[in-house]
């Protein structure tokens, strides 16, 4: 019973329900990733393309999307990384959740999330002050 209400009132946890009954009436399965996403496409876009979609393994967030899959995605590539044996470029960094909102999330010096001293003001500012 909580799946189908979080199928039906939240569109961030995996898929909805219209995402569903598409995937189920036009889905062609591509494959899937390490992360767990399922690759799916059927039917055409706007553009007359072959559109293509993803269920993700968790929680909706497109940077866990491997670089590979990205470019099939984004109709880069016509062949998906399942039917070619592809390899992350060395520089291609695997993926971190975004961590805004928690408390590994990243606050700069000076920060009032911070611990620490804002750094002093040099004299290449001036505020402002009404009348000059």
């Amino acid at each position: 019973m909580k799946t189908l209400l979080l199928q039906i009132f939240t569109w961030w946890n995996r898929e909805t329900i219209g995402t569903r009954l598409h995937t189920w009436r036009k889905g062609q399965r591509v494959g899937e990733d390490e992360l767990g996403n399922v690759y799916y496409q059927g039917g055409t876009d706007s553009e007359g393309r072959t559109r293509r979609w993803v269920i993700y393994a968790g929680y909706a967030e497109a940077s866990s999307i491997p670089p590979g899959w990205h470019g099939w995605m984004h109709h880069r590539t016509d062949t998906p990384p399942s039917e070619e044996n592809y390899k992350p470029w060395s520089w291609q960094k695997p993926f971190q959740p975004n961590m805004t909102g928690t408390p590994y999330a990243y606050r700069p010096q000076g920060s009032m999330a911070s611990l620490g001293e804002r750094p002093r003001v040099t004299g290449d500012y001036d505020a402002w002050t009404p009348g000059n």
